[in-house]
């Protein structure tokens, strides 16, 4: 399967059309307050409805309770559930029987070890891989920080991964050459400022991570045996 390319953090009508001319597969929204992304749902649900049918549509949340959620679902009708918080294994699993739509969870990384929390979460659909937040971090994404991509190699999960973390135009195509991820996830790698997407960033992030696709990646990782 070729490479998801998911822009996320999108708060405005250019930016979210610039990544569907882009070609970008998924574009997230951002549900945290004190996110410099953050999009008000009732701007976000009309903003959703620029992209529908032509990229998949995430919602994003940090330890949100379930009426937060509930009322995400309503409004924003999302194709995917991205949780990037604590949230624990039994809560993944109650909010996709609820609300039945795909999870994505996040798992902060900063060495091997912490790849084995996917194990926990045999429910989830996707995974994001991310940089591990700093002790001192506001939130647990969104930092513009690289991880040492060589972690994954080798690593299988039971369900596709994608990466984050510190991506931009000038360095996706080396992270997918040695991570060989299902997907890559940019955010702040795509701005002029905090929150302030930048079009021609967006485009030169979706072109570079295609040519890098097309000379080879392993796309949807095998279940483990």
């Amino acid at each position: 399967m070729s490479l998801l390319v998911k822009i996320c953090g999108l708060s405005t009508q250019s930016s979210v059309e610039a990544a569907i001319a882009a070609g970008a597969d998924m574009i997230g929204f951002v549900f945290v307050r004190k996110s410099p992304r953050h999009v008000c749902l009732d701007e976000a649900a009309k903003l959703a409805e620029l992209a529908r049918g032509r990229a998949a549509i995430v919602a994003l949340t940090v330890d949100a309770r379930e009426e937060t959620i509930s009322q995400i679902v309503e409004n924003l009708r999302p194709d995917l559930i991205q949780l990037h918080g604590q949230e624990a294994p039994e809560w993944v699993a109650h909010l996709r029987a609820k609300f039945k739509l795909p999870m994505m969870k996040a798992i902060g990384v900063a060495r091997r070890d912490d790849l084995f929390a996917v194990q926990a979460y045999p429910m989830a659909d996707r995974f994001l891989i991310d940089a591990k937040a700093p002790v001192d971090a506001e939130l647990p994404g969104g930092n513009g920080r690289p991880f040492d991509w060589r972690l994954l190699d080798g690593f299988a999960s039971s369900a596709p991964l994608m990466l984050s973390g510190g991506l931009d135009a000038g360095n996706v195509a080396e992270a997918i050459r040695i991570a060989r991820p299902a997907g890559v996830d940019v955010s702040s790698g795509v701005e002029r400022a905090p929150g302030l997407k930048d079009e021609a960033m967006i485009a030169a992030f979706v072109r570079a991570a295609r040519a890098a696709a097309g000379r080879g990646n392993r796309g949807e990782p095998s279940c483990p045996s």
